[in-house]
């Protein structure tokens, strides 16, 4: 969809319901209900029936999940937590954790997996799912979709909301309307009946400006925008933008659910509380930000060549600069060592707002030839980093920080940087 939607639950008509027709719908969208918020809340079961809200918790963070108990104050993901803080003080306002939501998310996905192989995760939260092969093992879409949602609870303690329809489009809207923790088949034969009275903002595609620019010409739901005169809509949106949009007020989405999504790229930012000049403290959130890349790349089994720093200063101006190195890597002390080296090389003179690391490029650490350099020795960085990996995977990640994984300590501030 063009962004998150409000929609009405579809509880109220008996046609698109839990117990519809499902004749005919093999896709099935999941959505795990306030994903980040119920984990933690299930990590703390005290906070059960409090709004809890996690997110950034500094002066320019962003929310991103909040309980169904926060949402009835109005908080909602990607509002400043600021503004979250004003509509509902009384919330507990929690930083995110990564690795817990990871280990939910890949606990969920085998649930998905145990039923079909053909499963696209969309997210850590969200995945469609192609159960027509499934039937004669699990029984018929709907039925499929009550024994997820009952193994998700049972298995997670979490809860989830399905969408069962006959293309991915018609799914994931059926999900989002049956919010929170229920369940909506979108029968084949009556997908216009569901569509055409949501707005049009339901459309994938359909941003803010582009619903403005729709709504101007009196086109506010999807069946006003299913008839109006086709040039009309291609002056509104262009041609590319006026056909897809056509095709999915039609309720046509040929698109299949593809299982293996190939990551581009893996990389990781930080937004500073307060514009930094420090370069002590950009090295420092650097270091950091290639030790988590490192550890993802080597989790994801991927090695990658291009190596890129990104600086975002203090009035938004944002530059990349990157460097394909010789040979792939997955190491964080090479990856560091190319982003200090083009971060020096740029040397910005005013305040930064926000760094990221990101290695693209990427192929299998299987299939791709390791290239030792001359006087290496055998077993080095890769092992040792393999090996933090694995105490922190027992330990935690408070057991070692970065720079003792990259065996470097950070320079004195009376010492020069090195140069790339």
């Amino acid at each position: 969809m063009g962004r998150s939607q409000s929609l009405p639950r579809g509880g109220g008509d008996p046609r698109f319901g839990p117990d519809a027709d499902d004749t005919g719908c093999p896709i099935l969208h999941v959505d795990m209900d306030a994903f980040y918020a119920s984990v933690e809340v299930r990590h703390r079961p005290e906070l059960r029936g409090r709004p809890v809200v996690v997110g950034g918790v500094g002066p320019r963070g962003v929310v991103s999940s909040a309980s169904y108990e926060a949402r009835r104050y109005g908080v909602r993901s990607a509002m400043p937590t600021s503004r979250a803080r004003a509509l509902c003080p009384q919330a507990v306002y929690l930083p995110p954790d990564f690795s817990r939501y990871t280990a939910a998310s890949r606990a969920v996905m085998q649930i998905f997996r145990d039923v079909t192989p053909l499963v696209e995760p969309l997210s850590l939260d969200e995945a469609f799912l192609d159960v027509a092969g499934a039937r004669r093992l699990f029984g018929r879409p709907a039925e499929i979709a009550r024994t997820i949602r009952a193994r998700v609870v049972a298995d997670q303690g979490l809860t989830c909301s399905v969408g069962v329809g006959p293309s991915k489009f018609v799914a994931k809207l059926g999900s989002t309307r049956a919010k929170p923790d229920g369940m909506l088949v979108v029968p084949a034969g009556q997908v216009l009946d569901f569509l055409h009275p949501l707005p049009v903002s339901a459309l994938w595609g359909v941003g803010e400006r582009s619903e403005q620019s729709l709504r101007r010409l009196g086109l506010a739901t999807i069946g006003d925008l299913a008839e109006a005169p086709y040039g009309m809509l291609r002056r509104a949106v262009g041609d590319a933008a006026a056909a897809h949009l056509r095709n999915l007020a039609a309720g046509q989405d040929p698109r299949r659910v593809t299982p293996e999504q190939v990551e581009k790229s893996i990389g990781a930012e930080t937004t500073f509380e307060t514009d930094v000049t420090d370069r002590q403290e950009i090295r420092r959130v650097l270091l950091a930000l290639a030790d988590k890349v490192g550890a993802r790349l080597r989790r994801a089994g991927q090695v990658g060549r291009t190596v890129s720093v990104k600086v975002r200063m203090a009035d938004f101006r944002t530059v990349n600069r990157s460097r394909t190195l010789d040979v792939s890597t997955d190491t964080a002390r090479e990856v560091f060592d190319t982003v200090w080296a083009l971060f020096t090389a740029l040397d910005p003179d005013e305040p930064i707002r926000l760094v990221g690391v990101r290695v693209e490029g990427l192929a299998g650490a299987g299939r791709t030839p390791r290239q030792l350099a001359l006087g290496a020795p055998e077993r080095g960085w890769r092992e040792a980093e393999a090996a933090m990996d694995a105490a922190v995977a027992r330990f935690g990640r408070s057991v070692i920080g970065p720079a003792s994984l990259l065996g470097r300590a950070e320079p004195r501030r009376n010492e020069n940087p090195p140069r790339p």
